[in-house]
């Protein structure tokens, strides 16, 4: 495998960075959420016992109401840091970062969220080929609702409070560095409202792969533990074609899905005789989970027994939800129906989720994909008073 090292973080003077207040609202499935890096003091999670794995359980939780904040200025983004292969578009009230190198592939980013919402290289064949998995559907409230793609889903809480917390799901553009002929880099950065804590998100783009880079900072003067999963969806033709390669004799857990249903790329077998209201809770549960933090429901369902993968070549026709304990650290997606492969690298993280909608669904449509990423859900990172954690994943396309 080549040499896909990332290059190292590149930072603006604080004069050139964005102000937060370019942060704005964005759009999923007709609700508009606003910048809410913290939840309420009355609404707080708060842990108040152990899960069946052993781990604090977050319960309580609830989205605070505030005010829409402003739109995201593009024309400031465009002047600032459009060129050498970025350019920025208005998509309602939020923005998209399209990346391209010269040699025609293209990447994109959803601002404020974060979200990866595309990774299109060229294959071996010549034509460019998107490797992700999003859906694009208009808002009720004007701007688009966007699922898939890959999707960070992070919680931070301090060592010894039994309440508060902090999520990164608003993010600032701090800079965008190299050259269209061979690499884009777009660095990111998400703070705590105390400014006790610093998560930076550097995305590498190149015509062979799509990574990640973690950079977690603790300023507080008490250890910061960090659970979740940051979760790719992967476009295949159907998850019949689809196997996973080289995770033979792994552990595993049978958990929820975590990404599918905060993405709202929901099966319609999740929901499969439920009467409409009990359809509507289901949703808004996702969307309470999602914007919140919370991952109560998967905590109370992860399976405590252990299972073991016994297929090094193990086809994801049915429908399944795991996270490995054990898996190795670099594992293949292989789509026998696009003959296509993605190499998926994990760095930094112990555990990797795997996710399948199953078969039952048509080929190429909403439902064909698969999901999988590095994941802290059963046992979350520590992270020192002024430590810095570093970590990330990399989605190789060795089809170029």
């Amino acid at each position: 495998m080549a040499n896909a090292s990332l290059l190292p973080l590149t930072h603006l003077p604080l004069s050139a960075q964005p102000s937060p207040a370019s942060t704005f609202p964005f759009s999923i499935h007709g609700a508009t959420f606003p910048n809410s890096p913290s939840v309420s003091p009355a609404n707080r999670p708060t842990i108040t016992s152990n899960s069946p794995l052993g781990r604090p359980r977050r319960t309580n939780i609830s989205c605070q109401a505030v005010s829409p904040l402003p739109r995201i200025n593009v024309d400031y983004l465009e002047r600032e840091f459009g060129g050498n292969g970025a350019q920025f578009r208005a998509i309602g009230d939020g923005c998209v970062v399209a990346l391209r190198l010269e040699a025609g592939g293209t990447a994109s980013i959803v601002l404020p969220a974060g979200l990866l919402s595309s990774y299109k290289p060229l294959m071996w064949h010549g034509s460019p080929v998107e490797v992700l998995h999003t859906t694009v559907s208009e808002a009720a409230n004007r701007g688009a609702a966007i699922c898939g793609g890959v999707s960070l889903d992070f919680w931070f809480a301090r060592v010894g409070e039994e309440s508060g917390g902090w999520s990164p799901r608003v993010w600032d553009l701090r800079c965008v560095t190299g050259s269209p002929e061979s690499s884009i880099q777009v660095e990111l950065v998400s703070c705590d409202p105390n400014g006790d804590a610093e998560m930076k998100h550097l995305v590498t783009f190149r015509q062979d792969l799509l990574a990640s880079e973690f950079e977690i900072t603790n300023r507080g003067g008490s250890h910061l533990t960090m659970e979740g999963s940051m979760v790719s969806h992967l476009k295949v033709s159907t998850p019949d074609a689809a196997y996973a390669v080289g995770l033979e004799g792994s552990s595993f857990h049978r958990c929820p899905p975590l990404g599918g249903s905060k993405a709202f790329i929901i099966p319609p077998a999740v929901t499969k005789g439920l009467a409409a209201d009990d359809k509507k809770t289901l949703i808004a549960n996702a969307v309470l989970g999602f914007f919140s933090g919370g991952r109560t429901r998967a905590e109370e369902d992860i399976d405590e027994n252990e299972g073991e993968e016994t297929d090094n070549y193990a086809q994801l026709t049915e429908r399944m939800s795991r996270i490995y304990t054990t898996a190795p650290r670099v594992f293949t997606i292989i789509d026998r129906g696009r003959r296509n492969s993605v190499v998926v690298e994990r760095r930094g993280f112990e555990e990797q989720y795997l996710f399948s909608p199953g078969s039952e669904h048509e080929y190429y449509d909403k439902y064909s994909y698969v999901s999988t990423g590095p994941s802290a859900t059963l046992k979350p990172i520590v992270i020192s008073p002024g430590g810095v954690w570093k970590g990330g994943q990399c989605l190789y396309n060795p089809n170029t």
